[in-house]
Parts: structure tokens; sequence; C-alpha cells
């Protein structure tokens, strides 16, 4: 399909990260908007952590920018730039997705703990009442944990490189669902239902495996997150040992609608 001419009409998304070499979100956008005639184009913003709040800022004065998407390392401390966060941003205080209202003011929200369960969903999985552990508990693991308690997770067991991090989230997550058992543990997956790789490793050659692969069973439905890789290293350990996989890709494009309509781009602009 042809790319659309951009115009002085044309609203503008930007995707915020550091480095910016991985980021497949902008071709996953713009794809959407030419298939769903959508007069808007994404466009990818590499800025350093230090940088980013100043820029951020910026932002608020142009007028046709519709939003601003959000990666690591920016999830979290974005939060702080936002005026108001809704849905799950307000309590995993983790922010992906952020619209821009007519009066400049910066709206946060975070579609990757229901981007990550419709991806699951979509697939023919569904995470109620099973036993699961998450790996990573950073920007997308955090709002990942939130989704899956909200979602009815029967015991979530959260494992992080930082235990304070994990043992922090947990806290949260048990006070604000309390029906999930919520506890902190090793990267073991033997005994769980449900094993997610949130951490970054996989995105690179090289890179360690985020958990102890020689404990994996038939049984146990392996999930990544990164979908700058069809298949990382971890999927294909996990393969070889017979279990189900579930790659990353369905995550990202799992949250298009949501983003799509949290950013009323199929509504008229609604003035500056």
């Amino acid at each position: 399909m042809a790319a659309k001419e951009i115009t002085g009409k044309t609203r503008v998304w930007v995707h915020l990260s550091h480095p910016s070499t991985h980021v497949r979100a902008t071709q996953t956008f713009n794809r959407a908007f030419r298939e769903r005639e959508i007069d808007a184009v994404a466009v990818s913003i590499d800025v350093a952590p230090a940088d980013m709040p100043s820029l951020v800022r910026g932002l608020k004065g142009w007028r046709n920018l519709c939003g601003i998407g959000v990666t690591m390392p920016h999830k979290g401390p974005i939060a702080e730039v936002c005026e108001e966060l809704v849905g799950l941003a307000k309590l995993c205080k983790s922010v992906n997705t952020i619209r821009r209202e007519p009066d400049g003011r910066l709206i946060g929200t975070n579609t990757d703990g229901s981007g990550f369960l419709a991806g699951l969903k979509q697939a023919g999985y569904d995470p109620a009442g099973k036993r699961v552990l998450l790996v990573g508990i950073g920007g997308a693991g955090k709002a990942i944990a939130f989704a899956l308690a909200q979602a009815g997770t029967g015991e979530l067991t959260l494992s992080n490189r930082t235990a304070a991090t994990a043992e922090q989230v947990a806290l949260q997550v048990a006070e604000a669902f309390p029906n999930t058992k919520t506890r902190v543990g090793p990267p073991d997956p033997m005994g769980f239902d449900i094993v997610v790789n949130a951490t970054p490793l996989g995105m690179h050659d090289g890179d360690a495996l985020p958990l102890d692969v020689s404990k994996l069973t038939p049984k146990i439905l392996v999930v990544e997150i990164i979908a700058t890789r069809e298949r990382t290293r971890l999927v294909e350990e996990a393969e070889r040992r017979g279990c189900r996989v579930h790659l990353g890709l369905p995550m990202l494009t799992g949250q298009i609608n949501e983003v799509i309509t949290f950013l009323r781009l199929e509504e008229p602009p609604r003035g500056n």
C-alpha cells in the first residue's frame, strides 16, 4: 500500500525510546494508519533519560501532535511529566501511551498489560486461575503484573534482578487485587502453568537466558514479549523441550486498537 502524503493536517504520533534501533512500533502503527485511512504518521525519537522531561514538556505546544508512545527506559519517569494518569497507569505508575489534549495537557495510560492479555486471549490462552511466573518487573513487566492479577490469575510469582523492586510491586499488586496470591521468587519455571519473559534478554545476540530452561516441561506455556525478533533464544529452547510458545509481536499488535481509540484518531481533530 502506498504511503499517504503528509500535509499540514496530518496528525503526528511520536515514539520515545533510547536507543531507538530496536523499535518496531513506528512500522506497526504506520501500517495501521494506512490500513484504516487515518491521516496520521508515526515517528521515532531517540532521547536520553536526562533529556526526556524537557523534550516532553516542549511537545505540549505541538498542536498537531496527537500523542506519544513510550518504551524503555522512559515508562516510569515519564509518568511524572503527565498531568493525569488513567487506567492501570494510575496503579503501576508506568506509562506507555500519552494523549495530548487540545489545551496541551498530557494524559498518560498504559496499554502494555491490556495488549499483552489481548494477544494471549486471541491465541486461545486465558491466565485466569493459572499459576504464572513473570520474570522482569520493568516498565512493561510491572504493567503486565497488574493486568494478570486483574484478569484473575490464581498465583503470580514475580522475579526480578533487583529483588527489592519485585517485592515492592508484589505488595502493590496484592493490595490492588487481593484474590491473586502474589509473591516474589526465583526465575525457576518448575510448577507453573505460564512463564512470561518481560526482561530485555533476548533482544540481542549473546544475551543470557532470562530463566532456567532446564526446568521447563511440555505442560508450560512460555510467553515472550520481545517483538524485535520473531524467535528469541528462550522461544527456541522452550520449543526444544516441547513447550507451547507465544511470541512477542501479538502484544504489540494487540495494543493497536486500544491506542487508536485512546488517541481518538478515528475521530475528527478536536481543535488545537
